[in-house]
């Protein structure tokens, strides 16, 4: 057993806070279902790993790590070695990774790109365009990642190096008064550009952090904004020439 210190950060109704989680870990065997213990007649040695809040604020609901209600005590499951509590840990954050995934799949999906409402038959073009649809959710995923500027990746890691004016006079005008409405990233980083996309979305600044469907919403409308604007000087270059 361990102790393990999670940082939980600002929701609507609920102060940023530290939960201090207890870490358990140790031995099961799975017994097969009885239709099939005839393929499957031995036991399956697993290890399992429970992180879970013991002593929370009075009023608040305790944090447990493998989601559900802490009275039913979900544990995680691992064919893992576990055999200390940073062993518990590492099997922990593996999967907490599944979250992106399943993120990345949402991104997909009907509030999404919408790919489970393709009517094309042809399987050619359908799979061409189920790739493109994945490159721009892992395009979408990437911002997510750097919301906060942890690694300050390049704009260019998501964009076009051309982006970057439309995106600073963009950020300007969104930003508002307040600390929370101004962009903190430097200008020329992916998070800045992320910033951006998010407030396009519909994100105000305050209040938790923006997912992928909002920065999705905000990376389409981007798209626009950018064509619109290439429209624009193409019709002044057209005027001008037509002088």
């Amino acid at each position: 057993m361990g102790w393990t210190a999670l940082d939980l950060p600002a929701q609507p109704g609920r102060s940023p806070r530290t939960a201090e989680l207890a870490i358990r870990f140790g031995r099961l065997s799975l017994s097969p279902p009885k239709a099939t213990s005839k393929t499957c007649p031995e036991p399956v040695a697993m290890r399992y790993v429970d992180l879970c809040e013991e002593s929370p604020p009075e009023g608040v609901t305790p944090v447990h790590f493998a989601g559900g209600e802490p009275s039913v005590r979900r544990r995680l499951l691992t064919t893992l070695p576990v055999e200390t509590a940073a062993d518990a840990l590492d099997v922990a954050a593996r999967y907490a990774k599944r979250w992106r995934i399943e993120e990345l799949f949402r991104t997909m999906k009907r509030k999404g790109f919408d790919i489970e409402g393709l009517q094309i038959t042809d399987a050619a073009p359908r799979n061409r365009l189920i790739l493109a649809c994945f490159i721009a959710a892992t395009v979408v995923m990437q911002m997510v990642a750097e919301r906060d500027g942890p690694a300050l990746r390049p704009l260019t890691g998501a964009f076009d190096a051309s982006d970057r004016p439309l995106l600073e006079e963009i950020s300007r005008r969104l930003e508002g008064r307040t600390a929370r409405q101004k962009n903190p990233h430097p200008q020329g980083s992916l998070a800045f550009a992320s910033w951006v996309c998010a407030r396009l979305g519909g994100w105000t600044g305050y209040y938790g952090k923006p997912g992928p469907i909002v920065i999705l919403n905000g990376w389409t409308e981007f798209q626009s904004l950018k064509q619109g604007a290439a429209l624009g000087r193409s019709m002044a270059l057209q005027e001008k020439s037509d002088v």
